[in-house]
């Protein structure tokens, strides 16, 4: 079926509105009023911020304007205190699963656009999905995305059965325990199925927030050259009971100021609408390079390392309870150092081709078959190791996706010592699964060190005897235990 057919109904309604949430002149109107703004003006925003509540445009738009390095190092400071304050010292692990690199829309960025001759085309099937779901569980992963291009292979009941594939896989250590989705817009009734086969969180990014830049990147006679139905496709969710979305934009398109009150934005928009529900997580990649792609290259608004440190920073001060994505397109040091700026979430042993992950050992190994090329291609374990080394304690948890708390329940008890209480022993049980089923001698080693630190701080509450327990009882081969 053609796609602007299937959706023209909906795509009238929201030409219809006179306007919507994000005004491009508005947004630099703010953003020009705080040019090189005083310390003081900073700092009165940083004072807001510590109290660890969602941040207002004009606030914003004094963080994104700093310039001055003293203050600049004090939001960094600040950043990375909210972050422990909120999510821990834990760094949640994940990795994509693309199903299909088969896609209608002609993005210029894009290495799955559908003039590019260089990408050889493929869509999983459920045989070899389980394929790769068992090279995944194997690795270690418990957590993984699915990525779709938006074709009529990959329509929504294609998208149900591969969910329901991916749960049915298991080894003798583990299972995929959370598929979260990154695909097209869906009408209502398509999300809704969506919820049925358990997804965890919907993901749709917006690309670029600037509709004029949208306009340029995505051509008029495709799906996604509609800019409304992909900008409230997180009402849609909610609207189908998915009450965990992902926003995101691809920095590299648009002045990356912009992207961010863009994001801002729309966490405003949707806390607005549905009850103080924003986006459960926020992610930020920037654009790398793709094969057969000549515009990712060489992106017109390329994002310094500076500068993306620095829009990491204003997120998490923004925006303090939604959990931050870096993903693999960064290389290892970007990575170690945004990581202290407030990020919640990674990638790791990430292979973006589709069926990769049963054809090659680390990343950028098929460049006709990925949709971009990837900064940090370590393994799994070798960044478990660096995190371990950072003191930080990595998490494979999904218990508050299997626990109901999600949406409006998940915000609530984020702003409580819910972290403390549930997240890190979780965190603890999982890191404990993994040493013991799947990390080498050296990460095992120091991934010990790390649980004996983050235990011994429950030491005198009552929880600490349920760790201890739990830790035993992980020893003698029970897994996925949960508080």
């Amino acid at each position: 079926m053609n796609f602007l057919k299937k959706y023209q109904k909906e795509f009238a309604e929201y030409d219809k509105l006179d306007h919507d949430f994000i005004d491009d002149d508005k947004i630099w109107r703010q953003l020009n009023k705080c040019e090189n703004p005083a310390r003081e003006d900073v700092r009165r925003v940083l004072k807001k911020a510590e109290q660890c509540v969602r941040l207002e445009p004009e606030e914003t738009a004094i963080l994104l304007q700093n310039r001055d390095e003293s203050t600049i190092q004090e939001m960094y400071e600040l950043a990375h205190q909210l972050k422990k304050e909120v999510y821990g010292d834990r760094i949640v692990f994940f990795a994509p699963l693309y199903i299909s690199d088969e896609c209608a829309n002609n993005c210029q960025y894009c290495g799955f656009r559908s003039s590019n001759t260089a990408v050889r085309r493929k869509t999983l099937s459920l045989d070899e999905i389980e394929q790769e779901v068992r090279t995944m569980i194997e690795e270690g992963q418990k957590r993984t995305v699915l990525v779709y291009g938006e074709s009529p292979a990959t329509g929504i009941d294609f998208m149900c059965e591969t969910i329901k594939k991916v749960y049915s896989v298991k080894t003798r250590h583990g299972e995929i325990r959370r598929a979260n989705i990154n695909c097209a817009p869906l009408a209502v009734d398509e999300l809704k199925k969506l919820k049925e086969v358990g997804i965890g969180t919907f993901q749709v990014f917006q690309e670029t927030y600037h509709h004029q830049t949208y306009r340029e990147m995505h051509p008029a006679n495709t799906i996604k050259g509609h800019y409304r139905w992909r900008l409230y496709c997180m009402d849609r969710a909610q609207q189908a009971g998915l009450d965990d979305n992902g926003l995101g934009v691809l920095f590299g398109l648009y002045d990356w100021r912009f992207e961010v009150m863009g994001l801002l934005y729309h966490t405003i928009h949707l806390e607005e609408t549905f009850n103080g529900v924003g986006p459960h997580t926020i992610s930020f990649p920037r654009i790398t390079p793709a094969a057969g792609t000549p515009f990712s290259e060489h992106p017109r608004y390329a994002v310094s390392d500076s500068d993306f440190k620095k829009l990491v920073a204003v997120l998490r001060l923004s925006v303090p309870y939604t959990g931050m994505i870096c993903t693999a397109r960064e290389p290892e040091k970007v990575r170690r150092e945004v990581i202290q700026l407030g990020v919640s979430q990674i990638d790791a042993g990430t292979r973006i081709g589709v069926g990769a992950y049963t054809k090659s050992k680390i990343a950028n190994q098929l460049p006709g078959k990925e949709q971009f090329s990837i900064g940090d291609s370590r393994t799994l374990d070798d960044v478990v190791r660096e995190i371990c080394g950072m003191h930080c304690i990595p998490s494979f948890c999904t218990a508050c996706y299997r626990a109901g708390r999600t949406g409006e329940q998940f915000m609530k008890v984020a702003k409580s010592r819910f972290v403390h209480n549930y997240c890190i022993p979780n965190a603890i049980f999982t890191l404990k699964e993994y040493l013991l089923d799947y990390a080498s001698d050296e990460t095992r080693l120091i991934g010990e060190e790390v649980l004996k630190q983050h235990t011994e701080q429950f030491k005198g509450e009552p929880v600490y005897n349920t760790i201890f327990k739990n830790l035993r009882r992980i020893e003698n081969g029970e897994r996925d235990l949960r508080l």
